[in-house]
């Protein structure tokens, strides 16, 4: 085997924007991510819209004139 190859497999901290802290161990290091099994809808049973960077609501205006119609 090869010595030195392989990426560090490192302690790594995890934090979803409702607050939740997951610590693990990962090769990538520590990220934020938007939604985790404490906050998501399938595991909560509420239903949450999750808007990144208002894709939401531009989709709401671009396509109001067609529910008037």
């Amino acid at each position: 085997m090869q010595k030195d190859i392989h990426p560090a497999y490192q302690d790594v901290t995890i934090t979803c924007t409702c607050g939740e802290v997951i610590h693990t161990r990962s090769t990538r290091g520590s990220f934020h991510i938007e939604v985790c099994s404490k906050c998501h809808p399938m595991f909560t049973g509420q239903q949450r819209i999750v808007d990144t960077a208002g894709r939401v609501e531009r989709f709401r205006k671009k396509y109001a004139k067609h529910a008037a119609k």
